[in-house]
């Protein structure tokens, strides 16, 4: 029986092309800056994102952790969204081991922050009060169903950050999910902010890896921060290999994954007992929920499901299904069958 994975696109293997690259990409000393495949996929994501310069890091948590780490100073804050990746699933590394503090504010049902929220929560200069040092945005935002933010409004919350000497980093792990959405480039959602984190084993279809994205000074010292953090790897050019694949092949594909996301919360929609949270789905995430009169335990329908080899995940009642590029129109035809069967029982 084939497995149908709906958990989360991190749940990917790599391509066929990514294997081949990844089985003859030339190799070097990362740490001594001397892995071809390395940089070549560093300068690429640099200028991807027209920036200066970019670092590869094994996950998104650290990508995130490092930067933050980088632009704060212990007993600094930092402003992000209740509902933020960084709060909610990144075990508290800031505050653990950077003594950074964080404050949080209401996540909009687009993802955004309103404006005046970031205004309100930028401290003012008293010796009583932490730094008010950076905003961190997400985009897309995994706990608001995908949604994705435009070039406009980040444009203004980071100019609004500007203003009042506050540095912008975006926990972009699925910006180019975004990028696809909008019809834009990752560019332009990111341009003026100070760094950007990226996934490359997530909707990319990469074994491991993500990348941060900024100014030469700032990956200079990011670069530091990934050697204390025990991120500094050796011969890393076997994963930047399929990095080089994902971000010539694997972007604009991304719309078929967002397609078929639309097609399943249709489909999911129209049987009784179940309500789409997210309709329709911005990219490639679809939240559900079984009706309070259902008779059938979120339990059960994960069970049930996996009797017949689709794997779902469901927190608190809800249940997020993430198509990607080993789901295809059958996996998403047989999914809907399987649950409006379990559900008419």
């Amino acid at each position: 029986m084939k497995t149908i994975d709906l958990r989360s696109d991190t749940v990917t293997l790599p391509t066929p092309a990514m294997r081949e690259a990844m089985a003859h990409a030339p190799l070097g000393d990362d740490v001594y800056g001397e892995d071809p495949t390395i940089n070549a996929l560093e300068q690429r994501s640099a200028e991807l994102f027209e920036k200066e310069a970019a670092l590869f890091v094994p996950s998104g948590t650290m990508g995130n952790l490092a930067s933050i780490l980088a632009h704060c100073q212990r007993g600094d804050e930092v402003i992000m969204g209740n509902k933020a990746h960084t709060f909610l699933y990144e075990a508290g590394g800031i505050s653990a081991l950077g003594g950074i503090h964080t404050y949080t504010i209401p996540n909009q049902e687009d993802g955004s922050l309103l404006l005046d929220d970031i205004e309100s929560a930028i401290r003012p200069d008293d010796i009583h009060a932490p730094i008010s040092r950076l905003l961190v945005l997400e985009n897309t935002q995994n706990a608001c169903g995908g949604t994705v933010l435009t070039p406009e409004y980040t444009r203004k919350a980071a100019d609004l950050a500007h203003q009042h000497g506050l540095l912008v980093h975006i926990d972009g792990a699925r910006i180019f999910n975004a990028a696809v959405a909008q019809a834009v480039t990752a560019a332009a959602l990111t341009i003026e902010v100070d760094s950007i984190t990226f996934c490359l084993s997530k909707g990319l279809c990469c074994p491991v890896g993500s990348v941060i994205v900024g100014s030469q000074p700032f990956i200079d010292q990011v670069r530091r921060v990934r050697k204390m953090l025990g991120g500094g790897m050796r011969q890393a050019g076997v994963l930047a290999a399929a990095g080089l694949v994902a971000l010539d092949e694997m972007i604009d594909r991304l719309t078929d994954d967002h397609t078929r996301a639309r097609h399943l919360a249709q489909a999911l929609g129209q049987i009784k007992g179940i309500h789409i949270l997210n309709d329709p789905p911005p990219t490639n995430m679809v939240y559900m929920r079984l009706d309070s009169d259902v008779t059938l335990t979120d339990e059960k329908l994960i069970a049930g499901c996996a009797a017949q080899g689709i794997v779902i995940r469901g927190r608190d009642g809800v249940f997020r299904l993430v198509t990607h590029y080993w789901i295809n129109d059958e996996a998403v035809d047989t999914t809907v069958s399987v649950i409006k069967a379990l559900l008419a029982r």
